[in-house]
């Protein structure tokens, strides 16, 4: 690549090189002496980078690149290059399976047309057999490749946890950087931030929920922590145009209804009489009942909107938030006040099932003549999925400030919320939340057992363990494997049965959380999103950099067929549940 011209400030480019500290006085500098090593980008080791700066005619700044050198993330995105036309290809997706482990089974199903899904992508041939266009034969995802341990080296534990400890989403918001439409006051901290069930403090509408974390790439143990919040349009709130809690509650119980295909759920008591409503459906008016029985339309001011199969209404919105990994006092691992990003999407249009069959089969035919992705980019409101959904994003900078995602930085969330076979309605948690009344509130994995999944008999998450071969898909989280896998590389069954909740299984050591998080920050410093953004500590082995016709795909005895929404029956006699 010859003679990139940057459009960005010298400043910011050169802060890709030279050290930048965090955000708000030198006593939480992540670096000091060895802030140089830190932003200096590790792609350079193979090629040097010329620092040296020439002016153009008109006086902008350039940074001669020659062929073969490694250019910074950022200066694709300053000149509208591409760096990966095939970004929606998960890095994940280039994992090793030696025809054995199959990591791939959790996002790559094809399901019964008896079960009318409006979910019609069908992609469970993905399971092992690399279907890559030829762009996707490479793996663009290089960070994946690096060892980063020499460069977390000079970062020493009390300065990481205390840069985790910031706020960055608060000092987000007091500078107008992210729009209002994702703001919650408080969402640093949960118990500021949401009431007991999860409704938020500040009367804006989100509400939190307490889901299991999908596997494994949203495990605490594999980088990050994370939560999720649900808000409906307003007029699934109101009754006769006035705020309604109840009202509220009970759209939100159908709304969990319709995507999971439940006919009843737990409700906090609500007083049918008040809201002249057969809540359960029993025929008569009662002054508290716990249970809601499915309709065929919401209830309140959105009574004319009907339930949908499998679909959100119009206009359901979704904030998650992905964190680092917290670590108090006492070893704890908890959701630290910093964010690394925060996700934002919203169904600004409502599809049936047979206008999305439409999409997919577009997409569908799309790659059968070989054409490469198209992302639709939509400003400052981030990009539309080409499935009803608005998608935008945060992202810190490398000051660790949140600033927005670039285009291309954004195209990355199709890869899991476009055409993915297992997902629901383009989404991924709210299947998974914890049924009904108990599982409003914020999350919390000690409040979660490994229940299995439907038509499962074990535990989901050991189960995982043991079709994946490790406690990742990368294969290599080296704690897992020494504390749930023996010698001869089999699951520990009944260790893992014994835990009491998903807690005991899926969070780290103290000690891999602070690495992990001093391995992100790496990713910060050099602002190198596009070559990926998983925080891992060495170079990946069980990973391939280029697809070829030799690679085994998976023996057809290690495919499965799997739904991501838990059988929470098997948790009715637990002692999370008598706690509750």
């Amino acid at each position: 690549m010859t003679m990139l011209k940057t459009i960005l400030g010298a400043s910011i480019l050169l802060s890709l090189f030279i050290s930048a500290g965090c955000s708000d006085n030198k006593a939480t500098d992540v670096g000091n002496e060895s802030n140089a090593q830190l932003s200096t980008p590790s792609h350079a080791a193979d090629a040097q980078v010329v620092l040296t700066t020439q002016q153009s005619i008109d006086g902008t700044p350039t940074y001669p690149y020659q062929e073969g050198d490694a250019i910074p993330a950022l200066a694709y995105i300053a000149h509208n290059e591409v760096y990966n036309p095939e970004s929606v290809i998960p890095p994940q997706c280039y994992t090793k399976t030696d025809g054995v482990n199959n990591p791939c089974y959790a996002c790559h199903q094809s399901y019964d047309g008896i079960e009318k899904r409006p979910n019609q992508m069908g992609d469970g041939t993905l399971q092992g057999n690399y279907e890559f266009s030829d762009v996707g034969l490479t793996n663009s995802w290089k960070n994946l490749f690096i060892d980063r341990t020499s460069l977390i080296a000079g970062i020493d534990d009390a300065t990481i946890r205390k840069y985790v400890a910031q706020d960055n989403y608060t000092a987000s918001l007091e500078n107008n950087v992210m729009p209002e439409y994702m703001r919650i006051e408080h969402l640093a901290a949960a118990d500021k931030a949401f009431d007991s069930k999860g409704f938020a403090h500040d009367g804006s509408g989100w509400v939190s929920y307490n889901y299991k974390p999908f596997p494994s790439t949203f495990w605490p143990t594999n980088g990050s922590t994370g939560d999720a919040m649900i808000r409906l349009p307003e007029d699934f709130q109101t009754l006769n145009g006035e705020y309604n809690k109840a009202i509220y509650t009970l759209n939100l119980s159908l709304v969990e209804m319709a995507l999971k295909a439940l006919e009843t759920l737990t409700v906090a008591p609500v007083d049918e009489v008040a809201l002249k409503l057969d809540v359960n459906q029993d025929g008569k008016l009662s002054n508290s009942v716990t249970e809601i029985a499915r309709s065929s339309h919401y209830v309140g001011d959105a009574r004319a909107v009907p339930l949908a199969h499998m679909l959100y209404p119009e206009g359901t919105e979704f904030l998650h938030t992905v964190r680092y990994i917290g670590v108090d006092d006492k070893g704890n691992i908890y959701n630290a006040p910093r964010m690394k990003e925060v996700r934002y999407m919203k169904k600004h249009m409502f599809r049936s099932r047979e206008s999305l069959a439409s999409a997919y089969y577009a997409e569908a035919k799309d790659k059968h003549f070989e054409k490469l992705p198209q992302t639709r980019y939509l400003g400052e409101k981030g990009i539309d999925n080409g499935f009803g959904w608005t998608i935008n994003g945060f992202i810190e900078n490398e000051k660790g400030e949140l600033r927005a995602q670039h285009d291309q930085e954004l195209a990355f969330c199709n890869g899991c919320h476009k055409t993915v076979g297992s997902t629901f309605d383009q989404t991924f948690s709210f299947a998974r939340k914890v049924p009904g009344e108990a599982g409003w509130g914020y999350i919390n994995l000690r409040e979660i057992e490994d229940v299995p999944n439907i038509n499962e008999e074990k535990g989901e998450f050991l189960t995982y363990m043991e079709r994946v071969g490790g406690g990742d898909e990368f294969r290599q989280n080296g704690e897992m494997l020494a504390k749930w896998f023996d010698e001869k590389g089999m699951v520990k069954a009944e260790d893992v049965q014994r835990a009491k909740s998903v807690y005991e299984i899926i969070t780290p050591s103290p000690e891999r959380a602070n690495a992990l998080n001093k391995a992100y920050l790496t990713i910060v410093k050099e602002q190198s999103y596009l070559f990926g953004r998983d925080a891992t500590l060495t170079e990946a082995t069980n990973v391939l950099s280029t697809i070829d016709a030799e690679q085994p795909p998976l023996k057809p005895e290690h495919r499965f067929k799997w739904d991501m929404r838990l059988d929470w029956q098997k948790d009715k006699s637990s002692a999370i549940a008598d706690a509750r």
